[in-house]
Parts: structure tokens; C-alpha cells; sequence
């Protein structure tokens, strides 16, 4: 039977990447997003089943348990969804978009976390063989190193990278394997442009010359590969940036070369 597969933040970058490979490697894949459009696009590419929630709503989230307990096991959650949005600062910073980034990347990991560990329990429980059930959660960089114009993005993939450690104490003596990945800087077609409020100049210029940002295909390779390694192999965090983006603060822009004498 297929490894099946649940991806949060489905509908583009990272999460539509991560969707894809799993699908070219034979998992059985069921992509979740707000964006009903994007999603049948997805399904219409891949082969992925699809279903539309948003994970900021306890009832959609209690919607989207009940269709994974009807149509077969859960064995891998990929807690992809989150964002960020704006780049003020800690006193000009808006409530309601500090808000907004605690409810997707923290609030909203959280909701699926509780909705989905039970199914992923019974996956176990129900299979002949030895193997377990994964979590994997894509966090950030900015959980462990703050920059001034991200205060609220930093204190929510904080919060939400401590949730997955405390959560790893708590399934300790379980065959649940809980991974953290956090990247650097990911060129990928929405997340800047969300955080500069669609402002496409603003985007671009975050990643102008940089020699070989990452792409959101580099993180699914990751998120694919972590869950493809034996069972009792655990990567806690991976901490992934581009070769130009030696720190959080340290961003080479133009071609890499090799110093000279």
C-alpha cells in the first residue's frame, strides 16, 4: 500500500513543490489549501486528491479530519502553511498582522497537529510491519536569528518551532518521527510578495543578484527525503540557506567567486 501524505500550504511554493515530488516518488498525496483554483490545478498536474480548508478555522480543520478518518490512513503530516507579512518594526508594527502570522504559522500548525496525531497513531497501529508516522513542519531561519523589520514573523516561527520541540518530548517512546526544517531565503513566487502586500518591486528586490537562491523544489527534495529515510532515523532540524546567505544578516549579492591570493 502507498505512504500517504498530508501538505498543508499546498496551493503554491514550497507546499505545490512538495506535492509534486511526492507524487513522482508514489505517495498518495492529499494537497490542502485555501485556493479551490489552485488546488485543481495541482490535482489536474500531479494526480494529488485535494481539499479545500483553511487552517486558521477549527471547524474546517475538524472537516478535514473527518475526510482523512473516512478515506484511508495518515502516515506523514507536512505542516507547510504559513507566511509573513510586512517588515515594521516592533513600535509601528501592526496588531492584526501580528495577529495573522501567530494564527497561520502557530495557532494553525497547532489546530492540525491535535485534528490529525490520532489518525496518524491508528496508521501505525494498523500496520504489519515495523515503521512509524511522521511530522514534518517547515519553520524559518527567523525562529532562531531576529533582523529588525521581521519582529513578528521571528516571534511567530519561534513560537512555532518551540510547539515541534516540546511536541517531540511529548511523543517520545512513540514511533512518531517529528522534523523541523528551517530555511533561509527561498525565492518562491508568493511569499515576498505577500509580506510587501503585493507589491511586486519591493518583492523582486529581495532577491535581486543573489547568486542562486533557493527554490521551493530544493526544500520538497529535503522535506521528501527526511521522510523517506528508515523509520528510527530521525532529522530533528535542518537548517538550509543558500550558499550567498552565509547568516541571516549576511547576504552576498553578485556572482560567487573564489578569493584570489
Amino acid at each position: 500500500m502507498p505512504q500517504r501524505a498530508v501538505v498543508t500550504g499546498a496551493s503554491s511554493g514550497i507546499g505545490a513543490a512538495t506535492v509534486e515530488l511526492l507524487r513522482d516518488r508514489g505517495w498518495d498525496v492529499l494537497a490542502v489549501a485555501r485556493r479551490a483554483d489552485r488546488l485543481k490545478e495541482l490535482a489536474e498536474r500531479t494526480g494529488a486528491d485535494t481539499f479545500v480548508a483553511d487552517i486558521t478555522d477549527d471547524a474546517a480543520v475538524a472537516e478535514l479530519r473527518d475526510h482523512l478518518a473516512a478515506t484511508g490512513p495518515v502516515h506523514t503530516l507536512i505542516n507547510n502553511a504559513g507566511g509573513a507579512i510586512g517588515v515594521d518594526s516592533v513600535e509601528a508594527g501592526s496588531i492584526e498582522s501580528w495577529r495573522s502570522m501567530f494564527e497561520v504559522n502557530v495557532l494553525g500548525t497547532k489546530r492540525v497537529v491535535s485534528a490529525l496525531l490520532p489518525l496518524l497513531r491508528q496508521s501505525v497501529a494498523d500496520r504489519d510491519s515495523t515503521g512509524g508516522a511522521d511530522i514534518v513542519t517547515v519553520t524559518s531561519t527567523a525562529a532562531r536569528t531576529p533582523y529588525e523589520g521581521g519582529a513578528g514573523y521571528n516571534a511567530a516561527k519561534a513560537a512555532e518551532s518551540m510547539l515541534v520541540q516540546v511536541l517531540r518530548l511529548e511523543l517520545a517512546g512513540e514511533p512518531i518521527r517529528v522534523v523541523e526544517i528551517a530555511p533561509g531565503m527561498v525565492h518562491t513566487e508568493e511569499f515576498s510578495l505577500g509580506r510587501f502586500g503585493g507589491d511586486q518591486s519591493k518583492a523582486d528586490a529581495v532577491y535581486a543578484d543573489v547568486d542562486h537562491p533557493l527554490v521551493a523544489a530544493d526544500i520538497a527534495r529535503l522535506i521528501v527525503d527526511s521522510v523517506e529515510l528508515p523509520w528510527h532515523v530521525d532529522l530533528d532540524l535542518i537548517t538550509v540557506r543558500p550558499v550567498a546567505q552565509a547568516a541571516q544578516h549576511k547576504l552576498i549579492r553578485g556572482k560567487l567567486q573564489v578569493k584570489q591570493g
